[in-house]
C-alpha cells in the first residue's frame, strides 16, 4: 500500500516557498487518502488498519534496504512539546526489525559536545548503511530553541564574531542544507517531520499529564514556561522550515492533533520515501551460484 501523491505533495513543503503554518490544519489533510472501502468504519479505524499496512510496507523495505548495503536513511522529527514524537516512533517502527533501525535521542549537549560545532554531536550518530536511523530531535534545535533562547549561545564557546554575527540563524541553514547535501549526496536519503499540533491540542495534552498519575512523570514545570512562548516557537519553526526544505531533503507538515492520523501518514511517508530510492534484491552471480549448488549438494550428502 502506498500513500497516494497528492497527500505527500499537500505535507511537503515547497523548496523556495514558504512553509505558512499558520495555514495548514493540525488535525487533517485537505486530499482524502483513507482506505476505506465499506463507508462504515470510523476514521480512527481506518487509519489504523493503514498504519498496518504501512508497517508491513516499511519492515519489507528496511529488509531491502538492509540487504543492498548502499543507502540509509535518517529521519528527522521534530515538534513541540507533546506532538508526540516519542509515540509516533513507537507505533510507526514497531514491524521494523530493530538490528536494521537505531533511535537517537539529543537532549541538552554535554562538555564534550559544546567543544564541537553544533553539528558534531548528530554526524557521530548518523546511520550505517543499510539501516534507518531516527533522530528524535536534532541539529535543528540550534535554529529552533536557540532562537527562542539566544542565550544559550554563550555557552557554546563560539568566535565573538561568530555568536554576535547579524545572519546568524541564515548561517546556520546554510550549514544544514549543505551538510544534508553531503549526506545525500553520499547515500543518506533524509526524511524531515514536523508533527503539527495545535496549542488547544496541547493544552489538553498537558492537563492530561498532570491528571493522569501515569503520566505524572511526562510533566515539567518547565513546559508551562515553553507553552509561554508557543508563537515564538511556531515562528522559528516558520523560518526554519522555510529556508531548509530543499528538492532533495523536503520538509514534511504532518498533522499532529489526531495521533493515529499523525503515525498513519508518517508510515506512509517513509513506505513512500524509500520506495523512491528504486532499491533492487542484490544479484546473485554465477560463481556465487555455483558456490550455493556445492553447499546444497553437501548439505545432502551428509
Amino acid at each position: 500500500m502506498k500513500l497516494r501523491k497528492q497527500v505527500i505533495e499537500e505535507l511537503a513543503v515547497s523548496p523556495g516557498s514558504s512553509a505558512d503554518l499558520a495555514h495548514r490544519s493540525t488535525s487533517e489533510t485537505k486530499t482524502h487518502w483513507l482506505a476505506d472501502t465499506d463507508g462504515a468504519s470510523s476514521p480512527r479505524d481506518v487509519a489504523e488498519h493503514d498504519l498496518e499496512a504501512f508497517r508491513s510496507e516499511l519492515s519489507a523495505a528496511q529488509e531491502l534496504l538492509y540487504a543492498t548495503d548502499t543507502h540509509s536513511v535518517l529521519v528527522i522529527l521534530q515538534a513541540l512539546d507533546t506532538a508526540g514524537k516519542d509515540g509516533t516512533i513507537k507505533h510507526v517502527m514497531s514491524g521494523v526489525n530493530p538490528q536494521g533501525c537505531e533511535v537517537v535521542s539529543f537532549k541538552l549537549p554535554s562538555a564534550e559536545e559544546l567543544n564541537h560545532d553544533f553539528l558534531w554531536r548528530c554526524a557521530k550518530a548518523l546511520p550505517e548503511r543499510g539501516r534507518i536511523g531516527i533522530f528524535n530531535r536534532s541539529y535543528y534545535e540550534e535554529v529552533l530553541v536557540t532562537r527562542v533562547h539566544p542565550e544559550i549561545l554563550s555557552h557554546q564557546r563560539l568566535p565573538p564574531e561568530a555568536e554576535h554575527a547579524a545572519d546568524l540563524w541564515s548561517q546556520r541553514y546554510e550549514d544544514i542544507n549543505a551538510f544534508e547535501r553531503h549526506l545525500q549526496r553520499n547515500g543518506t536519503h533524509i526524511v524531515k517531520l514536523f508533527l503539527h499540533v495545535s496549542k488547544d491540542e496541547q493544552k489538553k495534552r498537558l492537563l492530561a499529564r498532570l491528571d493522569d498519575p501515569a503520566k505524572n512523570w511526562k510533566f515539567s514545570v518547565g513546559d508551562l514556561a515553553e507553552r509561554a512562548r508557543f508563537a515564538e516557537y511556531q515562528h522559528a519553526y516558520e523560518a526554519a522550515l522555510t529556508a531548509t526544505s530543499t528538492p532533495s531533503a523536503p520538509w514534511y507538515v504532518v498533522p499532529g492533533d489526531r495521533k493515529y492520523l499523525t503515525r498513519a501518514l508518517v508510515g506512509g511517508i517513509l513506505v513512500h520515501t524509500i520506495d523512491q530510492l528504486g532499491l533492487r534484491s542484490p544479484k546473485v552471480s554465477p560463481d556465487q551460484l555455483a558456490a550455493l549448488d556445492q553447499a546444497r549438494q553437501s548439505l545432502l550428502a551428509e
